[in-house]
């Protein structure tokens, strides 16, 4: 899915200019607006290492825990690492933002308009049961997952209106509506399923059956629930192709279960698994003063990256009627002392987010212009007018912990919304309804350092504060059916938003249990400009499309922003090889081990000798 791959874009077999400029193709590779970097004859990807050594074994950790192998539906917690196990039609380019090159399929074709795309698969394709992937299984796979997947994929994939068999080896999508420039390559995204291996089995069931796949590796060994393990499949059938060559070194790779990461983050620091993504900044900033890391045998290591870092926030829940209200969603903003938090908890580490798309080109600024402003003019009375006389930005403080001015204006926004504070608790002159907020917390109790003294401003508002930490399974079934007052969220965006931001927005997917429209936003304006944003004709209007969603969802108050870090900080045993480059748009190294690097026979025997 986009929310974490980067969206991709339309081109040729040749390295020539827009789609506009060029006829009816057919071509290894495909993007939106731009050039390709590797022509059809390239021999690997520039960041990859094509000599690098296969074997060695990969511990990792993983969150909670998980009691599903299926990924697809909305039931269950599926297992860390099961993208592992399959093969798409295309597969991404990661220095290049919007570009995707032919994986199971050899080529794909797309006439001018746009209006369906041809996918050819490639001929020595196999499952790993040896039989041959066949357009039947991408037929299949659309169909199955579009009825019983997740409501996530009805939004993603609403404009693909067929699938169906050409010949032997082709596959041809057709689409409907209005000039959605990204459906012929958000369908290349997607994991094919095995037909023949799903036949007669109740899709929409949870299971811990191992599923058959087509991808480099396989799972070997489950403990469900605590641990899983993934093979390198020796014979796969795709290690030789040119988008493969240098990735997929490690023979296996295993994910141990924790539920507290303080714990494995002492677990690392004592061995017991190679490579975490490190997001405590006190645990980052303090934790590794010891001997492993002053010796080198540790490494902490900053890399960066040039990819979108989303927003993550307190997202409300407006389907709650104390939250309806965006001047009262604006005034609890006020009691979040972030410059106070990020001086005393993050050590400085953090930027404040001001937009759902930080870091890109895309995000809003200043006052709208141009392209932007026109946009906005069509949608005046239906949106908040700041959006036309004020950048957004969100309460600060001095940072001295002292924020009584912030508290003034909170109050006061709130009692023009209609709530008072009576007997020390803040209510509602009309209904009679007191405000609480509880707090949802997925398996992390590291939150509670940061959401307390937020709590602690709220009570001198009058607003009573909680803080609820679950575990995974009970965290899953609450966020499906909206049944919470705030929860945290990192909302992660491409670089070529397009039709995954129906999940995200929209009025049709507020109520539809599944959807990741947390904040539950209903607006026929946001509903328009997604749909612009989708059939957006070129890169410039899609900009402008963007920059003016985002300064409508800020100003629509349904977060409070919390930080970001324009670097992964990872934490490893010095044991690995990784290549000179390291590719721009790196996915966020979380439930996979970057597939780029290897492990060093050589540094590994000398931590075992030490």
């Amino acid at each position: 899915m986009k929310s974490i791959l980067f969206a991709v874009v339309l081109s040729l077999s040749v390295v020539a200019g827009p789609l506009a400029d060029q006829p009816y193709h057919k071509g290894h590779a495909i993007s939106m607006y731009g050039d390709l970097k590797y022509g059809p004859e390239f021999a690997h990807f520039d960041y990859v290492n094509p000599a690098a050594p296969k074997g060695g074994r990969v511990k990792m950790s993983a969150n909670g825990t998980y009691d599903s192998l299926n990924q697809f539906i909305l039931k269950g917690v599926s297992a860390y690492g099961l993208r592992l196990i399959y093969d798409s039609l295309t597969t991404r380019a990661l220095d290049e933002p919007f570009s995707e090159y032919g994986l199971l399929a050899e080529s794909v074709e797309v006439p001018p308009d746009r209006s369906w795309a041809i996918f050819t698969l490639r001929s020595g394709a196999r499952w790993h049961d040896g039989k041959p992937i066949v357009p039947e299984d991408v037929v299949f796979t659309f169909e199955t997952i579009k009825t019983q997947g997740s409501p996530v994929y009805r939004n993603y994939y609403a404009d693909v209106k067929q699938v169906e068999k050409i010949n032997a080896q082709q596959v041809k999508f057709t689409f409907g509506g209005a000039d959605n420039r990204e459906l012929p390559l958000i369908v290349g995204q997607m994991s094919i399923l095995p037909k023949h291996h799903w036949e007669g089995k109740n899709f929409e069931e949870t299971t811990l059956d191992p599923p058959l796949g087509s991808g480099p590796y396989r799972i070997e060994a489950i403990d469900a629930g605590r641990s899983i393990t993934y093979r390198r499949v020796e014979n796969y059938w795709g290690a030789d192709l040119p988008v493969n060559k240098g990735r997929h070194n490690p023979d296996a790779i295993h994910y141990d279960y924790y539920k507290d990461s303080t714990v494995a983050t002492e677990a690392q620091k004592g061995g017991e698994f190679d490579f975490r993504l490190q997001n405590s900044s006190k645990s980052w900033a303090t934790a590794y003063d010891i001997p492993a890391v002053a010796q080198g045998k540790l490494i902490k290591e900053l890399i960066p990256h040039e990819n979108g870092t989303g927003m993550q926030g307190f997202w409300f829940n407006t389907r709650r009627n104390k939250f309806a209200d965006p001047k009262v969603r604006h005034a609890l903003a006020h009691a979040f002392d972030f410059e106070w938090t990020n001086a005393n908890l993050f050590y400085g580490q953090y930027t404040r987010s001001t937009s759902y798309f930080s870091n890109t080109e895309l995000a809003s600024s200043g006052l709208p212009q141009s392209r932007e402003r026109e946009i906005l003019e069509t949608f005046r009375g239906q949106i908040p007018k700041e959006v036309f006389t004020a950048e957004y930005a969100p309460p600060a403080t001095d940072g001295s912990g002292n924020i009584r001015q912030n508290l003034r204006v909170a109050a006061r926004m709130l009692k023009e919304a209609g709530w008072t504070v009576t007997d020390g608790k803040l209510t509602h002159a009309a209904s009679g309804e007191t405000l609480s907020i509880e707090f949802l917390i997925n398996n992390s109790p590291s939150w509670e350092r940061i959401i307390g003294p937020y709590i602690q401003n709220l009570e001198r508002l009058g607003v009573a504060g909680a803080i609820q930490i679950v575990d995974t399974s009970q965290y899953q079934n609450r966020i499906r059916e909206y049944d919470f007052d705030v929860i945290v969220i990192l909302r992660g965006q491409s670089l070529s938003p397009g039709n995954e931001q129906r999940n995200y927005w929209t009025s049709a997917a507020a109520d539809e249990p599944g959807a990741r429209n947390y904040a539950g936003i209903k607006n026929p304006a946001i509903d328009a400009l997604v749909d612009q944003l989708i059939n957006a004709p070129d890169r410039q209007t899609l900009v402008a499309t963007t920059r003016a969603l985002d300064r409508i969802l800020l100003w629509g108050h349904y977060v409070v922003p919390h930080w970001h870090i324009r670097a992964y900080r990872v934490v490893y045993w010095n044991k690995f090889g990784k290549p000179d480059i390291s590719p721009k748009y790196m996915p966020q190294p979380w439930q996979y081990f970057p597939d780029t690097w290897w492990v060093d026979a050589e540094k590994e025997e000398v931590l075992k000798g030490e």
